[in-house]
């Protein structure tokens, strides 16, 4: 099943979550390839961007293959962030998302993420001033609300449809909640019912069956996987199939397991350097990893691992 957002036309519906310190460039390309129709960045502050930041520049590198592909700007100044997203919309993504979903303390002290729920007239102001700024479409990432006393999210989404989103993801949890509890999917539901533009459910989907589940349930239009896809590319593959064909694919093999870390490794200090790129990898290794025979001993080697060559040495000797 497709799915259009603004003027961009997605193969389907399956979509990897942004996640800070994950969806990086190397991940995103991985994941594009076994079937999310939709990847997104990690998320970026529209402050960095103006300050010039260098790092920040190279978290929003974007390659042709991963495409379609959406960056996620973060603040809480409309027209600053109306004034960013002007000023990168030549860059090559496809739609721009804004972030007001994010539970990390620094974000929400700042006023930005999950606090700008709490302020539903300067949620308005955001969401018009940057649709108003771009001509490619803009999408936004809520949660069920900041706490069990604040539960907006249908008031936010209406808002956020009013003001020229194209799109909105929501996160069945409140930002007290962080990632812990259950997802409540009947807020995601709530959404759907409210409002005309595209629903994206996201919060436990972590298996093809709970795609499906979440679809039916809430009605919304697509799903966004986020914590099951680490140490997990194939769940999008496996998803697709199960909702295309109803078939559940067998999980990958040890051998399967084994090439894409590799894979991923090289393709991690190709674009972040050894010293980085390797100890960036060792979590993805631990959640590659989890659940596999001795994979707690193989972890402890990894931890220390220092350059690609000895990872490699582990991986293709050691891992069984």
């Amino acid at each position: 099943m497709s799915l259009k957002i603004g003027n961009t036309e997605l193969a389907g519906s399956v979509i990897l979550a942004p996640m800070a310190g994950v969806s990086d460039l190397p991940f995103r390309l991985l994941c594009h390839e076994q079937g999310a129709d939709l990847v997104c960045m990690e998320m970026v502050s529209a402050k960095a961007i103006a300050y010039r930041n260098r790092n920040t520049r190279k978290l929003m590198q974007i390659d042709p293959a991963e495409r379609p592909v959406s960056l996620q700007l973060f603040g809480s100044e409309p027209e600053l962030m109306a004034e960013i997203a002007k000023e990168i919309e030549e860059e090559p993504f496809d739609i721009l998302d804004i972030n007001m979903g994010c539970p990390v303390p620094k974000i929400v002290g700042n006023g930005e993420g999950s606090a700008l729920m709490r302020d539903p007239k300067l949620v308005e102001q955001i969401i018009s001033k940057v649709a108003g700024a771009i001509k490619k479409p803009v999408t936004v990432k809520i949660r069920k609300g900041f706490d069990d006393a604040h539960v907006n999210a249908v008031e936010i989404a209406r808002i956020a449809e009013g003001s020229g989103a194209a799109a909105i993801a929501v996160h069945g949890r409140t930002r007290e909640q962080y990632y812990s509890g259950k997802a409540d999917w009947d807020i995601i539901r709530q959404v759907k019912e409210a409002v005309s533009i595209p629903v994206i459910g996201n919060g436990d989907v972590d298996s093809p069956r709970k795609a499906r589940a979440m679809l039916e349930e809430t009605g919304c239009d697509g799903v966004m996987v986020g914590r099951a896809a680490r140490g997990n590319p194939w769940i999008f593959r496996q998803i697709r199939e199960y909702l295309i064909n109803g078939r559940e694919e067998p999980k990958p093999s040890l051998e399967e397991v084994r090439s894409m870390m590799l894979r991923h490794a090289r393709m991690q200090v190709e674009y972040k350097g050894d010293y980085t790129g390797i100890r960036e990898m060792r979590k993805h290794v631990s959640w590659y990893t989890a659940g596999l025979p001795h994979s707690a001993r193989l972890r402890a080697r990894i931890n220390s691992v220092e350059s690609l060559k000895e990872l490699e040495e582990i991986l293709t000797i050691g891992f069984c």
